[in-house]
Formats: C-alpha cells, sequence, structure tokens
C-alpha cells in the first residue's frame, strides 16, 4: 500500500528500496546497498554455507510518470520478497543460498543491465521474476533492442539569399530516414526499427547545420540485431556522405537483450501453479517489447512469467485501472500464489540435481 500511495520513477525509489531492504533485514538477510553505483539498487543474500545451487529471484520497483504503478512492478518486487524469505526457511535442509536483486528502473534505463555487466549474476544457477497482467500466462519471449541515435553536422547559411553556402543537416537525417525505410523491406518479419527527428532545425530560413535522429532497432536474436543495427548505422553514414555532412553515431539509451525463456524452468513453474492451486497458465503472448530480464537470461537460465492480478482482460499494463488492480484482495491473493510457486520451483530444483542438469542443458544449447 505505501509503494502503491507514494510511486516513484526510475532511480528515485528511496522509500521503495528502503522497505524492500528492511524486510530482508528482519528476515535474516544479508543486504547490500547502492549496488553498481545506484542509490536505489540493492542484493539481499541469505546463505546457510552448505552447498548447493545459487537462486536469484528479481525485484522490480520503479513507477510510471502520472500512472503511477501502472505496471504492477510494486508487486513484482513483493513477489520477489515473499519468495526469497519462502526460500530461506527450507535452505537449513536443501543447502545453497538466494538472492533477492532490487534492480531500478526497469521502464527506463534498466537497472538489471548494469548488474549483469558488473558480474552480479555470475554464479547464479537460475533467476524468477514475476510480473502481474490480466491472466496467468508462461514466460515467453521479448526483442533485444539497440537505441541508435544520429547527430548530422552541417553548416548554417540563409536558406534564400544564400543557400549555396549551406550543407544542410537536415537533408542528412532526410536521407538517412528515406534509406531506413527501404531497409524494412528487406528485414525479418519479426524485427522492428522506429524512430524519429528529435532536433531538425530552428527557423525555415536557415540552412539547419545540427540535426538529430533516433531509433529504436529490435530483433528476437541479439546476433541478428547486431547485423542489423550496422545496416542501419550505414544508412546513417550514407546520409552524412550523400550531403557532405559529418555524423556521430552513439547509443543513446541502454540496450536490452533478447529475452530468453528457459522452457525446463517454465514447465516445472507451470507444474507446481498446477499441483498446488489449479492453476492453468496460457501460453505466452507473441510481443514486441524488450525489457533488461532479458540481459540476465543470456547468462543465467531465467523466466519470467505472468500472473493475474485483474481478472478482466480488458485492463491492459500501462493504465490507471492496472495500477488500481494491485490494491485489490484478488491481486494479493494471486501475487500470494506466484510467490508460493517461485519458491516451490527453486526448491524442486536445488532438491533434484537431475532437474538443474536439465534446465542448464538446455541454456548451453540455446541460440543466443
Amino acid at each position: 500500500m505505501e509503494m502503491y500511495e507514494h510511486p516513484e520513477l526510475g532511480f528515485q525509489e528511496v522509500l521503495a528500496s528502503r522497505l524492500h531492504t528492511e524486510f530482508l533485514e528482519r528476515h535474516g538477510f544479508t543486504v547490500t546497498r547502492q549496488l553498481c553505483g545506484f542509490d536505489t539498487g540493492y542484493r539481499g543474500d541469505f546463505d546457510t554455507g552448505k552447498p548447493g545451487p545459487h537462486v536469484a529471484f528479481l525485484a522490480e520497483f520503479d513507477a510510471l510518470p502520472e500512472l503511477g504503478h501502472g505496471c504492477g512492478h510494486n508487486l513484482v518486487g513483493a513477489c520477489a520478497l515473499g519468495a526469497g524469505v519462502a526460500l530461506a526457511s527450507v535452505l537449513g535442509e536443501l543447502g545453497g543460498s538466494v538472492t533477492v536483486y532490487g534492480a531500478p528502473a526497469e521502464e527506463t534505463s534498466g537497472g538489471k543491465v548494469d548488474f549483469v555487466e558488473a558480474g552480479q549474476f555470475s554464479g547464479v544457477d537460475l533467476a524468477i521474476l514475476c510480473h502481474p497482467g490480466n491472466h496467468w500466462s508462461q514466460s515467453g519471449a521479448s526483442l533485444a533492442l539497440e537505441p541508435v541515435q544520429f547527430e548530422f553536422f552541417g553548416r548554417s547559411a540563409h536558406a534564400a539569399s544564400a543557400p549555396e553556402q549551406g550543407v544542410n543537416a537536415l537533408d542528412a537525417a532526410l536521407v538517412t530516414m528515406t534509406a531506413v525505410n527501404a531497409l524494412r523491406e528487406h528485414v525479418r518479419s519479426d524485427a522492428r526499427i522506429h524512430g524519429i527527428v528529435a532536433d531538425g532545425g530552428r527557423a525555415a530560413n536557415i540552412v539547419p547545420d545540427y540535426t538529430k535522429v533516433q531509433y529504436y532497432v529490435r530483433a528476437t536474436k541479439k546476433g541478428y540485431l547486431t547485423q542489423l543495427v550496422e545496416r542501419v548505422k550505414n544508412c546513417g553514414r550514407a546520409g552524412a556522405l550523400a550531403t557532405g555532412c559529418e555524423v556521430k553515431i552513439t547509443r543513446f539509451e541502454t540496450a536490452y537483450d533478447n529475452m530468453l525463456t528457459n522452457e525446463t524452468l517454465s514447465d516445472l513453474f507451470g507444474i507446481v501453479l498446477k499441483e498446488h492451486y489449479g492453476i492453468e497458465q496460457e501460453p505466452p503472448r507473441e510481443t514486441f517489447g524488450s525489457t533488461d530480464l532479458g540481459n540476465v537470461s543470456l547468462v543465467c537460465p531465467a523466466i519470467q512469467p505472468i500472473f493475474d492480478i485483474t481478472g478482466d482482460r480488458s485492463i491492459a499494463a500501462h493504465t490507471r485501472e492496472m495500477a488500481a488492480s494491485t490494491q485489490t484482495p484478488y491481486a494479493a491473493d494471486s501475487m500470494e500464489k506466484a510467490a508460493c510457486a517461485m519458491a516451490m520451483t527453486a526448491a524442486r530444483v536445488l532438491a533434484d540435481p537431475a532437474c538443474l542438469k536439465a534446465v542448464w542443458e538446455e541454456f548451453k544449447s540455446a541460440e543466443k
């Protein structure tokens, strides 16, 4: 309730981070704050010292501008905390260890990306995040994403009296966008390229000496995305060459890898849900969005199943209606079931070396 009433944007989740870390400490976890340089990032560790696999549960807690917790990250965090404490209670028998990671700014800059790059998931054997939605569904895929920015530098001049003295940076942007539009015909159907002119000049009677174009380039696999991004960059280089401009190509936001669901782990989660709660998950929806959990899923086996908090498919994510749904008894019951299923799924893997082996064999053989 407190997080719902006081929603915080990415990197500003001071209250949420404090509530999370204090909860973990009360339950015997060793907490590291300001993880990877983020004021609100944290990890909470529980380790009995007995050998065994290392389980990670992932918490999110950032809200959306104006909508508050319209994506339900207040419940994502609560699920991870509940699952972490539940699993910790049986580690004395099973061995192994559990870490709850609190990653800031999933909606914008993706704190998990920095966690991965800093080696936080090195040695983690499986990672689970449960996300609220309007139905129960299996963990699915997401697109790898690369943000590409072109800045074109030309030379200003009076557009009417001395246009020949100008080098038009807007023309460079237009040539680039035309080339990208032509490229779209020749990319895979599951790839996406979309962008804007972020800066197109200052006045119609001045030849623009500076423009800025920003694109999101997405693909189902990181390998193909790398190829596609280079082709998009060539469009910008062509625009600069054709107009005589200089071009600077940068990444203007954090890049996300594709989500690689570990089907062995996902199937086990579904079995637990059905056995204990009679819940049948639906197949994952086809999605063309992106998430920073994708970066985690390429370094260790990971899943992100969806749990129903609305009972009403007409309520969509990123709405005030979804935010309000996080406060209902129905949502609380579903969240408890999801958290328990997370903990029980991890416990089964800890108790069965053959299951862990199967999870990792799939991970190692999967196309990245």
